[in-house]
């Protein structure tokens, strides 16, 4: 298992360190195996390879910052004897943690490949906007143009 030193990073930053402890004590299984990709700038796709599972047999649930997902085989009701199992078909779960404003657009389950698409939607009061400057002047009328706009609004009314 590798291991990182994330001393640098507790000196330049602030506030991450649950993070850091999350990423130290985080162990993951080697089964299913599975791809984290990114396909755009606020696009992700986790793929994982279940083969043998049926689309019942899979659950998905996302609670806050967490993607749960857990597979339960069903027990099979035939006469078979298998001589050699080669291919896993053990019950799983897998847990992702996943950053703020990442949700899950949607889940396949294609070939034996689990394909869940998620995608980053900051909402709108969080993302930068440009603020419009207006010089003090232009913003409140002087002393002299307020009162030559009252002079002229008493003479329009006699």
């Amino acid at each position: 298992m590798r291991s990182f030193d994330y001393a640098p990073l507790y000196r330049t930053t602030v506030g991450f360190d649950r993070l850091f402890d999350m990423l130290d004590n985080s162990v993951r299984s080697d089964w299913p195996p599975y791809n984290i990709e990114k396909t755009g700038d606020h696009d992700y796709r986790i793929t994982m390879a279940i083969a043998g599972f049926s689309p019942d047999e899979v659950e998905l649930t996302q609670h806050g910052p967490e993607l749960v997902v857990i597979g339960q085989k069903q027990p099979e009701e035939s006469d078979r004897q298998i001589l050699h199992r080669g291919m896993a078909t053990r019950d799983f779960k897998q847990v992702f943690k996943l950053a703020d404003y990442v949700k899950v657009a949607k889940a396949t389950l294609d070939n034996g490949l689990l394909s869940v698409d998620l995608v980053r939607e900051i909402p709108e009061e969080l993302k930068p906007r440009r603020i419009g400057l207006v010089s003090s002047s232009a913003a409140a009328p002087t002393q002299q143009q307020q009162i030559s706009q009252d002079t002229e609004r008493q003479r329009q009314v006699a």
